[in-house]
């Protein structure tokens, strides 16, 4: 069975992705996931604060008033709670490309211009084969506009595109008034595939210590009928390749994503669950499943269920709206 798909220029035997998280924060992971069968490795993310703080520390040394930042790193994690500082994350790197024969791709996780857009040209000398940009952000002000924020990650991305000659792919939030519209914008801005969704963790609260309490939990499938949503309406209609992240825990769950359009599909919680070994048992059954559907490649299925073949999904997507609501019974 011919499983290959081509994702941010590369042509991959599969499209089952390790996505960035913890799976690659050791090299005994990284070969695990290569004997398993990864066709490509994606580093966990680097964060704008840290290279910032990095930054502020540098100027402090020598003596120069850098203290504007501090108060918004009040809440941040202290450096010794990351992985990887920026050099470390820089070494790392340089370990994994050398212990592994597929492409490495790097992750940046930021939503500000500045100097830090910088290390992504640093990334790209230590050797890495694409960059990943995570455009987590949760819009608190009043004052900022819808356009606003998008005005401010057009620009970003359109910088970190200035900065390398990289493949990058954008991962994003499902929160947009008009996704497809933000998404073309993107392309256009130098996006090379959109990864949907990242995952916004919702702190709790502590009613015993009035405290936040920050909570991170796996995700599980239910999360994935809004990618698998997104993904088809956005196939076909946006030039660049989709991969789905957030939800993905079986074979049949890899199917209705490439169904939906995607090209490619990140794996990370039912790796942490299950073990790197699990990535083989997903391929094995994908195979499988294709085989019983007399698809001869992979490449037919991809986007089969999309909606690039309607010629209107506006209505398509009321017309499911209403259906599900109306044919509603109760046992």
């Amino acid at each position: 069975m011919d499983l290959t798909t081509r994702y941010l220029g590369f042509e991959l035997p599969h499209p089952l992705i390790p996505g960035a998280g913890p799976l690659c924060d050791d090299l005994d992971g990284v070969r695990r996931l290569e004997d398993a069968g990864a066709p490509l490795m994606a580093l966990r993310s680097l964060f704008e604060e840290q290279v910032v703080d990095e930054q502020l520390a540098l100027a402090r040394a020598l003596d120069s008033p850098a203290e504007s930042f501090s108060e918004a790193t009040h809440w941040f994690p202290d450096a010794m709670d990351f992985v990887f500082g920026p050099e470390e994350y820089l070494e790392h790197l340089g370990r994994v490309k050398r212990a592994v024969r597929v492409p490495v791709v790097a992750s940046l996780n930021g939503t500000t211009e500045g100097g830090w857009i910088d290390f992504a040209r640093r990334i790209e000398q230590a050797g890495a084969d694409a960059l990943e940009l995570n455009l987590y952000d949760v819009a608190t002000d009043p004052a900022c506009s819808a356009a606003a924020v998008e005005a401010r990650d057009l620009a970003l991305v359109r910088e970190i595109r200035r900065q390398v000659k990289l493949p990058l792919a954008v991962k994003l939030s499902p929160f947009f008034t008009a996704l497809p519209n933000f998404a073309s914008a993107l392309v256009d801005a130098g996006a090379g595939a959109l990864v949907l969704f990242n995952r916004f963790y919702q702190p709790d609260f502590d009613p015993a210590t009035l405290e936040i309490k920050p909570e991170l939990r796996l995700s599980s499938p239910a999360e994935l009928n809004l990618r698998l949503r997104w993904t088809a309406i956005l196939c076909g209609r946006v030039r660049c390749d989709l991969a789905i992240t957030g939800g993905v825990h079986s074979a049949v769950d890899a199917v209705k994503a490439l169904l939906a359009g995607a090209n490619a599909v990140q794996i990370v919680s039912a790796l942490l669950m299950h073990g790197p070994q699990y990535l083989a048992l997903l391929r094995r059954e994908l195979e499988t499943w294709l085989d019983e559907h007399e698809f001869a490649t992979l490449a037919p299925s991809i986007g089969a269920l999309s909606h690039r073949r309607c010629p209107d999904p506006h209505l398509l997507e009321r017309a499911n709206y209403a259906r599900i609501l109306q044919t509603w019974r109760s046992r």
